[in-house]
């Protein structure tokens, strides 16, 4: 594996270098930002800290990778002119994680105070437990009930018609 500084510019205003490289890395897999960040910085005599990636593109079946890099002089710098997305991509910065709000406490209200042992509950408060629930209906389904009104009809309509053939 191979690495080519293609350019290196001073961007005076936003107190970096600027690096666009090449990395050549015939039979083997686009390297990891770690590795690259390790080989600027001995090429480049500066920290690995100080370095952040902003992006590696490879194209399909190539073995070359275009890159490009922004090169501070201190950690301090390196916080305050990079984004967050670019610290945590190159691991310079661990997100904190913000502390839970706490749920505030709402007043419990009159109508849901707990009712006293031997109170009863309020008929909107009644609910139907899954053991009642599993209770079959005695009750015969509307279809059900259709059938059997209609078969003594039936029954009388058969027997008049027998009588009639009498």
């Amino acid at each position: 594996m191979e690495i080519e500084i293609q350019s290196k510019s001073n961007n005076p205003l936003l107190n970096r270098t600027e690096v666009h490289f090449i990395i050549r890395h015939e039979g083997e897999s686009t390297p990891k930002r770690e590795f690259i960040r390790g080989e600027l910085a001995e090429k480049l005599n500066v920290k690995k800290e100080n370095i952040m990636i902003n992006y590696m593109k490879s194209s399909f079946g190539t073995t070359d990778t275009l890159g490009y890099a922004k090169v501070y002089k201190s950690l301090k710098e390196v916080k305050a002119g990079e984004r967050d997305y670019i610290l945590i991509r190159n691991n310079a910065l661990v997100k904190e994680k913000k502390p839970a709000k706490e749920e505030k406490k709402k007043p419990v209200e009159p109508s849901e105070e707990k009712p006293e042992e031997g109170a009863e509950k309020p008929a909107e408060e009644t609910t139907v437990k899954p053991d009642e629930k599993k209770e079959e209906s005695t009750e015969k389904p509307a279809s059900e009930e259709k059938i059997t009104e209609e078969e003594p009809e039936r029954q009388s309509e058969e027997k008049s018609d027998e009588e009639k053939k009498e």
